[in-house]
């Protein structure tokens, strides 16, 4: 229960094993601890579990979210205990990704570890309370079934829950049996208006804009979802929940922030500008959760829209650049034709690597510092793929970033493929690995000196992330050893 010093992208390691220091100075650095009220509820939590709250206050039941380190007093009484995590067993794609190569256990991991062995939680199943999983990760539960027996897990509720948690409820009250899982697929997710509003502030002002994606990525999940669009006075309601709270820092989310109020893939000026200017009332800074590529190169060159939006958050002086998670995938187009053949669109797949550069390039001119994901050993991936992406790379070194590979997850339509962790990096793994490496390095020193962690305040993280990259760049060749290592295993 963290909110990454109010810097959600610092939430990266804790995603990790700590490295180069204690583990409690990493924990520290990537996932201090929440501050809690008297009743151990935390003054941010994350905003889908604060849907989940929502939903079951507005059908009436007591119900709140509680900080783990004060659950024992509530167990005793409680007729059900429901877990969320982004990551139960750290099976999502930059813990494997740290896990494989370190061989170490991620802080996330080794903390809800901790959490589920709980003597008082097995207490409390013991006397018969209910426990249900779910949130982004609920599927990793399928995948470590002997978890389920050794907690005692009652029900896996998969999908968007925000109406079916009350039914989860009223069968708990009425002692009736529960689904051991439950798929809440397209057809039964809720509608803009069934989606509960938030009660309490979400960490780090997390405000949802709208559900789903056009672009029917394959190894994406979340292309199975329907798409709605929040009108912005459901928007607003939620940003005075934060306000209220003491939140004026927030990121907006969407799996592609751009394609809020588009047509199709194609992004619309007006909703957008509407949006920004809506969220900037109420925040002093705001991020992107995420936004596609081709919907940025698009924005810019038909709109100048990304030049518009930039104006209306930069205008008032509380920022001078905007963060994002940006997918780049692949820097090859046969792979990006086979995997996401509408990740380029308006654009030809055939121009994939382009539409990324030109991305990066519009983003590099106007302050936004992406964090771009690479997915590494997808089931159709080829040695000439992986040199492709290291060639993009290359071309990126010109344009402040950091690039985040991360080993393949199967998810979305490839929920069946066997696990990339299963299979040994090669050498052309191992050097894309080498020039991430030094592209991150390069520009998180830019970062750090020019806008991250800039206030006072932040100054002993800021120092503690310097020392971190020093100590980095020294044992790179330590690193490199172990990597070649991994290879010849």
């Amino acid at each position: 229960m963290t909110n990454h010093h109010g810097k959600e992208f610092l939430g990266f390691l804790g995603t990790g094993p700590a490295i180069g220091i204690p583990e409690k100075a990493w924990k520290w650095l990537a996932c201090p601890k929440m501050k809690t009220d008297e009743l151990g509820r935390p003054k941010e939590a994350p905003y889908g579990m604060r849907k989940i709250e929502a939903a079951l206050i507005d059908a009436g039941y007591k119900a709140a979210i509680i900080d783990p380190d004060y659950i024992g007093k509530y167990l005793p009484h409680a007729k059900a205990l429901m877990f969320s995590h982004h990551d139960y067993f750290a099976f999502g794609p930059p813990s494997s990704t740290w896990w494989g190569i370190t061989k170490k256990e991620p802080v996330n991991y080794k903390s809800f570890q901790e959490l589920i062995h709980k003597p008082e939680i097995k207490q409390a199943k013991q006397r018969g309370m209910k426990i249900i999983a779910g949130g982004p990760s609920v599927w990793q539960w399928l995948w470590r079934t002997d978890m389920i027996e050794e907690v005692g897990l009652d029900t896996l509720v998969d999908g968007e829950a925000d109406t079916y948690i009350v039914k989860i409820a009223e069968m708990i009250m009425n002692n009736e049996p529960l689904p051991k899982y439950v798929y809440i697929g397209a057809e039964e997710a809720p509608s803009v208006d069934e989606i509960p509003e938030i009660k309490g502030a979400s960490v780090n002002g997390l405000i949802e804009i709208m559900r789903g994606c056009a672009r029917s990525c394959r190894f994406c999940s979340v292309t199975l979802r329907p798409t709605r669009y929040y009108p912005l006075e459901k928007i607003e309601r939620e940003l005075q929940v934060n306000v209220k709270n003491g939140v004026r820092h927030g990121v907006i989310h969407s799996d592609d922030v751009l394609f809020y109020g588009a047509v199709g893939i194609y992004p619309r000026p007006e909703p957008l500008i509407k949006l920004h200017k809506l969220v900037k009332k109420y925040y002093k800074s705001i991020a992107w959760s995420h936004a596609s590529l081709a919907a940025i190169r698009y924005s810019e060159e038909k709109y100048g829209l990304i030049s518009k939006i930039t104006e209306i958050v930069y205008e008032d002086g509380h920022q001078n650049y905007l963060g994002v998670e940006v997918g780049i995938e692949t820097g090859s187009s046969r792979l990006a034709k086979e995997i996401m053949p509408a990740k380029s669109a308006p654009y030809k797949v055939d121009e994939y690597p382009e539409t990324v550069e030109e991305a990066f390039k519009i983003m590099h001119d106007h302050n936004i510092i992406p964090a771009g994901t690479m997915i590494v050993g997808l089931p159709e991936e080829t040695e000439d793929d992986v040199y492709k992406t290291i060639e993009l790379v290359d071309n990126l070194r010109s344009y402040r970033s950091i690039l985040v590979p991360m080993f393949f997850v199967p998810m979305g339509y490839f929920k069946n493929k066997d696990w990339f962790t299963k299979v040994k990096l090669n050498e052309a793994h191992i050097e894309l690995y080498k020039k991430v490496f030094w592209h991150d390095v390069y520009w998180a020193e830019d970062i750090l000196d020019k806008f991250y962690l800039k206030s006072p305040v932040y100054m002993p993280v800021k120092w503690t992330l310097k020392l971190f990259l020093r100590v980095a760049k020294k044992q790179m060749k330590k690193v490199e050893a172990q990597l070649e290592g991994y290879l010849r295993k």
